[in-house]
């Protein structure tokens, strides 16, 4: 009797395994696949196809577990940082002690260490009283901006910068630390969305009357600024004006992407999943990481460019 039992308990057993093993294989075999690089609302005609594609085929951007890409989603500030982290890696400029040093993002939050990061490289800032606002919707001016001040654009551009487009409060626990290695969970990252140069050229001043010098202080990238974005874009009036050496830096580096314009940049408008990953294959481009887009690619109508061919300006 004992031994019927334990064959009957083998019979029963085996069965059972199989179906745990056959419950595992999809998750193994989604784990070895490769990553996913087209989209079921991205169609092949759609304006930022070849820029989601090939961000996702480098595993800078990903799609969610349904399949979709979602590209008309608002980015959120702290999807923002998340992008940051999977495309870029700078020095850090300034520390942060262990431990979150927001308000509002606890250091159980999937965003945390995405957060302290893009702070501790420049790309983005706190607000007021320590808070970092981590569901607050990114504008297009925004974007631009956390990209040129984490990378350096306008270095030869110094303005300053207010809450209203990026903000200025550091947390006030900071000290020069060693730099910590930021992780993010894969399964946070898949539903999440993480999905952004060179350093650019100063913006020339304007010419000088023989026999006299600009000092090293003067004002004129400023005003040069403020004519190459006046130049370029419709609504250059709705940018604000402490980001305007921002945009024009972008835009002498061919990274600002306007769709369906190229002509009009909707700098106070929350930026798309699609912008922004618009902005940052440019910027990419612009670091010689990617190569530009084929140039029979529907999508370089969209590139606002400053030189080559470009009719974007006329």
């Amino acid at each position: 009797m004992t031994n019927f039992l334990r064959l009957f308990s083998v019979a029963v057993s085996v069965p059972t395994l199989c179906l745990a093993v056959n419950a595992a294989v999809p998750l193994l075999s989604n784990a070895q696949t490769p990553t996913q690089t087209t989209f079921r609302d991205v169609l092949p005609n759609y304006w930022a196809q070849p820029f989601i594609q090939r961000l996702a085929q480098r595993n800078i951007v990903a799609g969610y577990p349904d399949g979709t890409f979602r590209p008309e989603q608002a980015v959120q500030r702290d999807e923002l940082a998340a992008i940051i982290l999977q495309a870029f890696n700078q020095p850090p400029v300034r520390q942060i002690e262990s431990g979150s040093v927001f308000r509002d993002v606890s250091e159980q939050s999937w965003a945390e260490r995405p957060i302290e990061s893009a702070y501790q490289q420049g790309f983005m800032s706190a607000y007021p009283n320590g808070y970092f606002r981590p569901n607050q919707p990114v504008t297009k001016v925004e974007a631009i901006t956390a990209l040129n001040r984490g990378l350096d654009l306008t270095s030869d551009t110094p303005v300053a910068v207010s809450p209203t487009t990026q903000p200025t409060t550091q947390p006030t626990t900071q000290q020069r630390a060693r730099r910590r290695p930021v992780f993010i969970p894969i399964a946070i990252t898949s539903l999440m969305q993480p999905l952004l140069i060179s350093r650019a050229e100063a913006v020339p001043p304007a010419a000088t009357a023989p026999g006299t010098t600009t000092p090293q202080n003067a004002t004129q990238p400023e005003r040069s600024a403020s004519a190459i974005v006046n130049h370029y874009y419709i609504d250059a009036n709705n940018i604000p004006q402490n980001a305007i050496p921002d945009v024009a830096a972008a835009t002498q580096q061919n990274i600002v992407v306007n769709y369906p314009n190229p002509r009009e940049l909707n700098p106070n408008q929350p930026v798309s999943r699609a912008e922004i990953a618009a902005l940052i294959h440019q910027t990419l481009v612009s670091q010689g990481r990617i190569e530009p887009l084929p140039e029979n690619s529907p999508a370089n109508r969209y590139i606002v460019r400053t030189s080559g061919n470009n009719q974007n300006a006329q």
